[in-house]
């Protein structure tokens, strides 16, 4: 590859390798152009995580998160799709940014103050970015709705329980469209193992970004290392060293004081 390759070329190229089958060295050098393709829309990437800067987490784990999206959306785009590839990406990230943050709330009781004050933030929220041409900070909205700043946190924390699905809603899938309520399963029979899950939840938030990636598509989407590799534009190697350092700090923060 020469150091002038345009992102359409090397877009081609990754695309044509796709279906030049999957023997090692096709394997490596896809792998190779999937990595510059990453680095050519860091910007991208950078620009749609710190939309997400204020919701409480580390910038580096939202760019990580944030690059398993670009990365999903190099390896999906196709060229029938009739967009440009940037249009395609910027939703593909914004949902892996999304579903991150959907994945780590729990459902909850949420008082009545905090749902209406959440409900006026979303509101202010709109109406800020409009005049200041960016995403208002907690303490902008704050101040414009008269509130203190941790009324506004807390309400935040508890904005994602405030849209439950209704029972009447309609599902769809391969077999056509049906209603939620005949779908709710009976009691689930390992419920003694909620507290363990609970805890085990809590040990992976204290995981670097990069290790609870590689954990998740390993043991909660059965991805191999192979394949998490290819992913994250990395080693099959490394993966397992990501892994195992993984899995010892958890065995530390899980191990019972002595």
């Amino acid at each position: 590859m020469s150091e002038g390759e345009s992102a359409e070329a090397l877009l081609a190229r990754f695309l044509a390798l796709k279906q030049a089958g999957d023997d090692d060295g096709v394997a490596a050098e896809r792998s190779q152009v999937r990595s510059q393709l990453v680095e050519r829309h860091l910007g991208l990437v950078r620009f749609l995580a710190k939309r997400f800067v204020d919701r409480g987490e580390p910038y580096e784990d939202l760019l990580q998160i944030a690059t398993l999206g670009l990365i999903n959306a190099i390896d999906r785009y196709q060229p029938a799709f009739g967009t440009q590839f940037a249009t395609f990406a910027t939703p593909t990230i914004l949902g892996e940014l999304k579903r991150y943050f959907r994945d780590k709330r729990w459902s909850v009781h949420v008082p009545r103050r905090l749902k209406e004050l959440a409900l006026a933030i979303g509101s202010a929220t709109d109406r800020l970015t409009g005049d200041l041409g960016r995403t208002p900070t907690p303490a902008e909205i704050a101040q414009h709705l008269g509130v203190e700043i941790e009324a506004v946190l807390e309400a935040m924390e508890a904005g994602g329980a405030l849209s439950p699905l209704s029972l009447d809603a309609d599902l769809e899938s391969e077999e056509g469209t049906r209603r939620l309520a005949p779908s709710i399963g009976v009691p689930d029979g390992d419920l003694e193992l909620v507290p363990e899950r609970a805890e085990i939840a809590q040990a992976l938030d204290r995981l670097p970004g990069r290790e609870r990636i590689v954990l998740r598509l390993r043991f909660f989407e059965g991805q191999t290392q192979r394949e998490v590799g290819e992913r994250l534009g990395t080693s099959q190697m490394q993966i397992s060293r990501i892994e195992q350092r993984a899995l010892a700090r958890l065995r530390h923060v899980l191990a019972p004081p002595s």
